[in-house]
């Protein structure tokens, strides 16, 4: 999956300059932080995990999330036998907003333009998280197809990072509950 789909995946997010909004002032206009944040949740909503509820979530003048929810799930044990869900929760975070261009790139390397090398990806947020949501939703997956147990999981994948994650503690606080 991760070669097939998810390397794909990351090389259209690197071509997005989504710059996080300590570098780029005008960012909801620009729409790049936008246009990741749905690329994502497509890509997400195209999985069909089991009990997956999926939120885009913006709070008024903030950086929008993304915001995932899985119930426990017992699965099976050796033999067929079930297995209790846990009663705990699992937090899986990450973000997708980036640094700026900055110098020092290779000639044949940029920050906005994908590149697979010796089976590195090179480009701008692949490397820093960009790949967060993808690796959890493809670790749950796995969990799912080998009927593995698992406590509740909680996803929230914010675009403020690089600016200091200003935006994150009202988002939590908003999703306490």
């Amino acid at each position: 999956a991760w070669d097939d789909d998810i390397v794909g995946q990351l090389s259209d997010y690197i071509k997005v300059p989504a710059k996080s909004p300590a570098f780029d002032s005008d960012w909801a206009k620009n729409g790049h932080i936008d246009a990741v944040v749905r690329q994502a949740a497509t890509w997400v909503e195209a999985q069909k995990v089991e009990g997956l509820k999926l939120e885009v979530i913006r709070l008024q003048g903030r950086t929008p999330v993304l915001f995932f929810e899985i119930p426990a799930s017992s699965g099976a044990g050796t033999g067929g036998a079930r297995k209790s869900a846990s009663g705990q929760t699992v937090l899986m975070y990450g973000h997708l907003d980036k640094q700026p261009e900055f110098t020092g790139w290779r000639n044949d390397l940029g920050p906005w333009t994908p590149r697979l090398l010796d089976g590195k990806l090179y480009g701008r947020g692949s490397a820093d998280d960009g790949y967060a949501i993808y690796a959890s939703i493809a670790a749950i997956q796995a969990l799912k197809s080998q009927r593995v147990a698992h406590p509740r999981i909680v996803g929230l994948i914010e675009t403020c990072e690089e600016s200091g994650s200003y935006d994150l503690m009202p988002y939590v606080d908003a999703l306490r509950s």
